[in-house]
């Protein structure tokens, strides 16, 4: 008999088992709404124009070769990350311990690994939605840390709950607990905190000594603007004495889904403790991957540090953000004019990839089965999945959907 005989059937992801569906799907009418992936306006996957200028320049390089990276990380591309994120002078960089890391997955789990090592805390608070890696890492990483949810996303007015999540931390939250936070383009939401809203979390952070955790994913990526879309982490970073840690991928707004480009930040205030914490996390990356994805690396680094390089990301970046707030605009109008039954108005105010559409799960089967349009079990939709030539045939398989599910 087998030694593994005993285990149980792990729940498949339903993200990835949408993907292969639609894969799958031989309708010439399919439309991919579910996955995280940026799509061009042909549905297809689009290589930045300032990722593909890098990728020539590094094939030219005479001294390229396939050697590891030293544990921590390509250099380069982690001085410019932390730029990047926390607009780092050279003194905040002594206070600020980095690791490269396999994507923003990775980061999320190394700062959980590096905390459930370090800390110990009773409790790590996630929003209520999340992205459902959050809770599976800190399950996996130490099933005996306490996951709560905060109140986020009221359902009913598709706004954020920013006084029920003040209220739950400020009540229940105790010294040392961990908050996950997005750092902008909420996922599964697309909901936002105001920067008075986060001000007022720093304020209880900061009141109750807790631990925040952001992950940033979508920098740039979510408004094409890089200083606003890191503005909360910034503001946490100068107006706190908080220590805390930024889980930053490279996967949205470089278009390196399959790279897995990451790096997580500890801030920790003192050049002591940066040592400390970075020979912890050198440790702990070792056992785990050695060191990291080198060819990923080198791209980011390579535009980050070229002046031009840079400027025609920042442009890639505004042209993917432009195009979601257009197709924002493209789907709500079809739906008006269809007068469809149902709260639209808040997707042209979302800021990102997903909103959230309100659709229940009878109409979210209906539209796989039906129309061949492929939606998360929780309704988030993926605006990139949207083109000129599909948004008014999906409008029409919404409307049709929610109409049939109303009673007559």
């Amino acid at each position: 008999m087998s030694q593994f005989a005993s285990l149980t059937e792990a729940t498949p992801d339903a993200a990835f088992v949408l993907i292969e569906a639609y894969k799958a799907d031989l309708s010439p009418l399919k439309v991919d709404l579910s996955p995280g992936f940026y799509r061009g306006e042909d549905a297809r996957p689009w290589i930045l124009p300032s990722v593909q200028k890098a990728k020539q320049a590094l094939l030219k390089d005479p001294t390229a070769d396939h050697e590891h990276l030293p544990i921590l990380g390509h250099a380069g591309l982690l001085d410019s990350a932390q730029k990047l994120v926390f607009d780092a002078t050279s003194e905040d960089a002594s206070t600020i311990a980095s690791i490269q890391t396999i994507a923003g997955t990775g980061a999320n789990h190394l700062g959980a690994l590096f905390l459930a090592k370090a800390s110990r805390p009773q409790t790590v608070w996630i929003s209520d939605p999340s992205w459902i890696n959050h809770t599976e890492i800190w399950q996996l990483v130490d099933n005996e840390i306490e996951r709560r949810i905060y109140p986020y996303f009221d359902k009913q007015s598709f706004t954020i709950d920013v006084e029920g999540t003040i209220s739950t931390l400020q009540s229940k939250a105790r010294e040392g607990d961990v908050v996950v936070l997005h750092g902008c383009a909420h996922n599964p939401t697309g909901l936002d905190f105001s920067k008075d809203q986060w001000k007022a979390i720093a304020n209880v952070c900061e009141e109750k000594r807790l631990i925040p955790f952001f992950d940033l994913a979508y920098q740039g990526f979510a408004t094409g603007d890089l200083a606003e879309d890191a503005w909360s982490i910034r503001y946490f970073f100068r107006n706190t004495s908080l220590e805390m840690l930024v889980a930053q991928s490279f996967s949205k707004n470089f278009g390196l889904y399959g790279e897995r480009v990451g790096a997580l930040h500890v801030v920790c205030r003192t050049e002591g403790t940066r040592s400390k914490i970075l020979n912890v996390l050198k440790r702990l990356s070792r056992a785990e991957i050695t060191t990291p994805p080198i060819n990923g690396a080198k791209i980011v680094a390579k535009v980050l540090g070229d002046k031009d390089l840079k400027q025609q990301w920042q442009n890639d970046l505004l042209h993917m953000s432009d195009r979601m707030s257009s197709m924002r605009e493209r789907l709500v109008d079809a739906l008006r004019k269809r007068q469809t039954p149902g709260s639209w108005d808040h997707i042209l105010t979302d800021i990102g990839m997903f909103s959230m559409t309100g659709l229940q799960p009878d109409q979210i089967r209906a539209l796989k089965e039906e129309y061949h349009v492929y939606l998360l079990p929780s309704g988030r939709v993926s605006m990139t999945g949207l083109t000129e030539n599909n948004v008014e045939y999906v409008a029409e398989a919404v409307h049709k959907v929610v109409l049939a599910a109303k009673p007559q």
